[in-house]
């Protein structure tokens, strides 16, 4: 299980199971595991959300920054990407929403998903969560600690951040 999108992993099991499923074989362990994946977004950011309750941050009012949302690192492929998932889920609790993505076309993601992003970050904004969803290069000399304020929450689902920084992880 993890944040798996894209065109191949996250949409060829089930051309798999349909074929499956005509030749009279019923692939439940393939489903399942599409079950997970498929709701990992979600799974990501109410995992955010709990965490910035116990640390105290209003999460009506949090700033959140997102890093990434490409399918995959280091590459500019929009397609089924996951992060629109996590994005979704966190705008139940909180509007001020910040995506950044050094890779992604900002008018691709406009058209595909209505969604505004950055592909440069402010340095003046201090955020109350961060959740890196994607491992780009560009983030792994990003100084995360300048950008979060004091109590903030820093959820790393590709798990490429030292475990001290980090307050949650897939």
């Amino acid at each position: 299980p993890g944040l798996v999108g894209g065109h191949c992993i996250g949409v060829d099991p089930y051309y798999l199971t349909y074929k499956a499923e005509q030749l009279g074989y019923h692939s439940q362990v393939i489903l399942a595991g599409r079950r997970i994946n498929d709701d990992m977004g979600r799974y990501v950011a109410e995992n955010a959300v709990k965490k910035l309750i116990n640390v105290g941050v209003n999460v009506k009012n949090a700033k959140v920054a997102v890093l990434g949302f490409t399918f995959k690192e280091n590459c500019p492929d929009i397609r089924n990407t996951k992060i629109v998932d996590i994005y979704t889920t966190l705008s139940e609790y909180t509007n001020n929403i910040t995506i950044y993505d050094p890779w992604a076309n900002h008018e691709e993601v406009k058209r595909e998903y209505n969604l505004d992003i950055l592909n440069k970050l402010y340095p003046s904004e201090k955020y109350d969560a961060i959740i890196l969803g994607v491992a780009h290069k560009e983030f792994l000399s990003l100084d995360i600690s300048s950008l979060i304020k004091d109590n903030a929450v820093v959820y790393d689902v590709k798990g490429i951040l030292d475990r001290e920084m980090v307050d949650g992880r897939l």
